[in-house]
């Protein structure tokens, strides 16, 4: 899982690895993690395998531990694998790449994998933890994350900047209900209550999204509304600069006559 920009190593949109850390973290566990990078470059590993190990440890995760109740595990594994997120950006940057190809597998695999997480809430919802409405809650959290992505990609491929910052987009979404599923599986430890977070996360997620997309949508039809405002206004100028010369000339005309 790495960045979702036009090239891999440079600046980001936050993905799983850098909701997770603040900058002040990242910068240093880029310090940390970048002798390890230069010894996977060594060893002949490029950053796109380091990118579909990272996303596969979190597919694990999140579907073979949050479906048995195993939060506070799940989060573990999901956690550790969200280095790799640093890795393999720390490794582009080292060997000087720059490939929309990469961009396009990092985004494409952070979908995969914010779909893993909360397939695992709902699988875990449908089976043990037997709440059809927390169930109903986790799938629209799912849906509306990936809508909301796609409302922000579909925007930017028609031209429009899609200049909002949503209520939760996809940073707070994986925080909130990652930091709630792993205090959350401290219930399991003897802590007392703990477990209602999760719950209320993923509600919080929910509405939270659903403002988000609101937001998204109204944005892009004020950006495509005044789009076709200045698309239409550049038309016009050349339609009256020719009605302008050609009543110039057919003064010129009389003049002469």
């Amino acid at each position: 899982m790495g960045q979702p920009v036009a090239s891999r190593g440079q600046t980001a949109t936050p993905t799983l690895g850098k909701a997770m850390l603040n900058k002040y973290a990242r910068a240093f566990f880029t310090r940390v993690l970048t002798p390890f990078a230069a010894f996977l470059i060594r060893r002949g590993v490029s950053p796109d395998t380091v990118t579909l190990l990272g996303t596969a440890g979190v597919v694990a995760g999140a579907l073979v531990f949050y479906p048995m109740g195993e939060f506070f595990w799940g989060t573990v594994v999901i956690t550790l694998f969200v280095f790799s997120d640093l890795v393999d950006g720390n490794m582009a940057r080292q060997l000087g790449r720059s490939s929309r190809w990469g961009a396009f597998l990092d985004s494409t695999l952070d979908r995969v994998a914010d779909g893993a997480i909360f397939g695992g809430f709902i699988l875990w919802y449908a089976g043990g933890g037997d709440d059809l409405v927390l169930c109903a809650v986790s799938i629209f959290c799912l849906a509306s994350g990936q809508v909301v992505s796609y409302t922000k990609a579909r925007g930017e491929s028609i031209g429009l900047p899609v200049a909002v910052n949503g209520l939760v987009e996809r940073a707070e979404r994986l925080v909130i209900s990652l930091v709630a599923a792993g205090l959350a599986g401290l219930h399991a430890f003897g802590v007392p209550g703990i477990q209602y977070l999760l719950p209320v996360a993923l509600w919080i997620v929910a509405v939270g999204s659903l403002v988000t997309l609101i937001q998204r949508v109204v944005t892009v039809r004020r950006e495509s509304a005044e789009a076709e405002e200045a698309a239409a206004a550049q038309d016009e100028a050349p339609a009256q600069d020719n009605e302008g010369k050609q009543q110039n000339a057919s003064h010129g005309s009389e003049a002469a006559t």
